[in-house]
């Protein structure tokens, strides 16, 4: 993941170099100028990400029962919709499909068979957000964006009834996040666009447990909630 955040910096660096050449001679050329205009406008992303748990335990536990959770890079593609509602505010609707994987080890065990879990999922996330820019400064604008989502997990397991003694991680079908983030808005002759970073962080706990109530697995945990971070590049 810290290799996708660097690639975030070098691209909005280089976009923005290259917008400032224009912006800083003597007559500097202004693209898009009327864009920020528009009542309603449409746009689609693409981006990176990596989802893991922040887990909370009923009990501390002892050293050789801890569960390590190891989130690892998948991909994300979405639309946007946008409503302005001022100058500087708009509300925004960014539907998008998420591949994510985790990987969480049991350091109780010995045997790979109890000791590993591996939590795939494919996530559609319905985001309402609200973005707040700051003002345009030749064809760059940054802005804060955050905001509520609903997010159903089409690879949940919700629905089985085997629990982990049979190898299957369960998790809640549909969750609750909140999400924070900031990005820059730069401006091309043909189109905006917009490379943001963004966190995510779950309101709910979203594990299913086993039917035992002692179970190794599942046991002694008190809530696992999702935690992601995003990399979108959107386009306009």
């Amino acid at each position: 993941m810290k290799k996708i955040v660097v690639l975030f910096l070098l691209l909005s660096l280089y976009a923005n170099a290259q917008l400032g050449k224009s912006m800083f001679t003597k007559d500097p050329i202004i693209n898009l100028e009327n864009f920020d205009k528009q009542r309603v406008y449409w746009g689609y992303f693409l981006g990176f990400s990596s989802f893991d748990f922040k887990t909370d335990f009923k009990t501390d536990p002892a050293p050789n029962k801890l569960i390590d959770v190891k989130g690892h890079s998948g991909f994300n593609v979405g639309l946007v919709g946008v409503l302005r509602l001022h100058e500087y505010i708009e509300l925004r609707f960014e539907p998008g499909l998420y591949y994510a994987s985790r990987t969480l080890t049991y350091s109780e065990f010995t045997n790979e068979r109890d000791r590993v879990r591996e939590v795939k999922a494919t996530y559609i996330d319905f985001p309402l957000l609200v973005k707040f820019s700051s003002l345009r400064t030749g064809n760059v604008r940054p802005y804060l964006v955050g905001g509520l989502s609903s997010t159903l997990n089409l690879s949940s397991n919700a629905k089985s009834k085997d629990g982990n003694e049979l190898q299957k991680f369960r998790v809640k079908q549909w969750t609750q996040n909140y999400t924070v983030g900031f990005g820059i808005d730069l401006y091309f002759e043909y189109f905006k666009f917009s490379p943001s970073i963004r966190g995510v962080f779950g309101l709910e706990d979203e594990l299913i447990r086993d039917a035992d109530p002692n179970s190794p697995w599942t046991g002694n945990i008190q809530s696992m909630k999702t935690r992601a971070v995003l990399i979108n590049f959107t386009f306009h």
